[in-house]
């Protein structure tokens, strides 16, 4: 795809991957702007680079010049349909893309590494990216976290490969043209998209299906491929494996090689998984293995997955966890690594749907915690649904200590806490008043 000198015009650049496809393009040298709803740290980076952000959703806001009939217009699914600067753009006859067919077509040419999952994908794809660098290897990775050590969602050394997160929301990883691919989950989530999880499954293997080379799963998923696990019988295992500092001592087995007493310096069994499986795809990509091998213990971590830092003598820890499985994850880390620590969770729920769907799964695992504390649903894309709300999930939770709040009590609930340890938890905007909470740390 020839990007020299285009213009670009960005519905929801303030999201996480909207926003590395448009450094990624402002870079390469073309012009880039965007429309986001409210103004946040992702914008506030790219107004630092000299990509204007509007907030205001009405068309007459925008400069003429990028009104024109060429301007390519990159959406998100974020965007309702209804959007005024949207509808503007249809009716004048742009070209309007997805955020997923831009990027298709951006590493079409490239050697492409996918990481797919319900689950895990930023974190499988950030370790990618830390083992790519590690190698020296040429390389761009559009990622759906911040590398804590690039301060960035897009890391550029390189365009002969390609690392970028295959997401399923509405079937969006089907427009990738794939080489290698590691698939972390496949549970059921996005239903207002797929009804049932059946339907999940069927589009994950029609993503295996693009792969031009090879796949590699984690263990127990619905797809005929290399696996791997975690203490059990896979083609990629860790083993032997122990709690040491912040991190795990583990043993890995490859199909070739028993590789003996490595560090991985990252919190949770899960994330340990997500590194073997970035392992993994690198072996089956034909990268040394055992050469990379030592950049586990120097892995720096990624914003909002199991971050940590200290407040008035807590203990407080940041997590995207949106997902009933993902937050039991999160627990079992704390547990794991903090066993005689008291704990409040403090939780965002994120989308309307997911909430509805995922009701009683969420009322079993927000139950296990010491103290429980509730915001208000985030919506995103969608709109309330009747008898959907937070005060509906913090009724039907079992719990003599649990609570709602509003945004306004976020920090003096956290400073206030008589718990040893507070797990901050949700995919919405919370993240921002946890990185303001951060700066006073």
């Amino acid at each position: 795809m020839n990007q020299k000198e285009k213009k670009y015009y960005f519905l929801g650049i303030g999201g996480i991957g909207m926003s590395a496809l448009a450094k990624y393009l402002f870079d390469a040298g073309n012009r880039v702007m965007g429309y986001d709803k409210t103004p946040s740290p992702i914008t506030s980076q790219l107004i630092d680079l000299g990509i204007s952000v509007l907030h205001d959703q009405s068309p007459d806001n925008i400069p003429e010049d990028f009104c024109q009939e060429d301007t390519q217009i990159v959406y998100t699914p974020a965007v309702p349909l209804d959007h005024p600067q949207l509808n503007f753009f249809i009716k004048q006859g742009n070209k309007i893309k997805k955020r997923a067919v831009v990027l298709g077509e951006i590493t079409k040419e490239t050697v492409v590494f996918a990481i797919a999952g319900t689950h895990g994908k930023t974190t499988t794809a950030s370790f990618l990216t830390h083992y790519f660098a590690y190698l020296n290897l040429e390389f761009t990775a559009f990622l759906g976290g911040i590398m804590i050590e690039y301060q960035s969602n897009l890391v550029q050394k390189g365009k002969k490969y390609s690392i970028v997160e295959a997401d399923e929301y509405d079937r969006s990883f089907l427009q990738l043209f794939p080489d290698y691919a590691c698939i972390t989950a496949m549970d059921a989530d996005h239903l207002d998209i797929y009804g049932d999880h059946k339907n999940i499954k069927k589009a994950y293997n029609q993503f295996s299906k693009l792969v031009k080379h090879k796949v590699v799963v984690a263990k127990d998923l619905d797809i005929e491929a290399c696996c791997y696990a975690l203490e059990d019988h896979a083609n990629y295992r860790a083993e032997a494996i122990r709690v040491e500092g912040q991190g795990y001592r583990f043993d890995l087995v490859s199909p070739t090689q028993t590789h003996k007493n490595i560090y991985l310096r990252a919190m949770g069994r899960h994330n340990l998984s997500n590194a073997i499986g970035a392992l993994a795809i690198l072996d089956l990509g034909g990268f040394p293995l055992k050469k990379v091998l030592p950049a586990l213990s120097t892995f720096k971590g990624i914003q909002r997955r199991m971050e940590v830092f200290s407040l008035e003598n807590k203990i407080v820890i940041d997590d995207y966890a949106h997902h009933p499985k993902e937050i039991d994850a999160v627990l079992k880390t704390i547990s794991e690594f903090y066993p005689d620590k008291t704990n409040m969770v403090v939780f965002q729920p994120h989308l309307f749907s997911r909430t509805k769907d995922f009701m009683g799964e969420f009322v079993d695992v927000l139950s296990r915690f010491d103290e429980i504390v509730l915001m208000d649903i985030y919506p995103a894309r969608e709109q309330p649904i009747f008898g959907v709300n937070s005060d509906v999930l913090l009724e039907q939770i079992k719990h003599n200590n649990k609570r709602k709040i509003s945004e306004e009590a976020f920090r003096s609930t956290i400073v206030n806490s008589e718990a040893d340890l507070v797990l901050v938890i949700g995919a919405g905007d919370i993240g921002n008043h946890i990185q303001k909470l951060k700066k006073t740390a």
